[in-house]
């Protein structure tokens, strides 16, 4: 499964906050650490900030924090609020089944198993667990 650089750069922006938890956080910060173009990472925050997992403080003093504890920011819902196309193949989409494989096609299945198995993994992983803690190694 090939994830976005949205997605990417969402990640990202998460493990850079969840590393820096006493600190509000400037866009601007995180897109000079990671090399992001500040204007791709402005939309980033703006969708992490609609999807509940980032919180912003306006103003000269301002950045974004967390919105929650990492350990209750799942992987997997993560990168399903990110990524536009939730389908990994065009016969996966109700409005595109025009594949000739279609009527009895044993690839969708296994397709759709791997699929499956790759989010039961993202599920069961938390921010918590792919942070870097204070004294470990860059």
């Amino acid at each position: 499964m090939h994830l976005t650089k949205f997605t990417d750069y969402s990640l990202r922006t998460l493990v850079y906050l969840g590393e820096h938890p006493d600190e509000l956080i400037t866009i601007k910060e995180i897109s000079d650490y990671y090399c992001i173009v500040h204007s791709h990472l402005t939309k980033v925050v703006h969708l992490l900030s609609t999807s509940g997992y980032v919180h912003g403080v306006r103003g000269r003093n301002g950045g974004i924090r967390l919105a929650k504890p990492p350990q209750d920011i799942m992987i997997g819902a993560v990168v399903r609020a990110t990524e536009e196309n939730p389908f990994v193949l065009e016969c996966f989409d109700p409005k595109k089944q025009f594949c000739r494989l279609l009527p009895g096609c044993k690839l969708k299945n296994g397709i759709n198993a791997a699929y499956k198995a790759f989010f039961s993994v993202l599920d069961n992983v938390s921010l918590k667990d792919v942070i870097r803690t204070p004294g470990s190694a860059q």
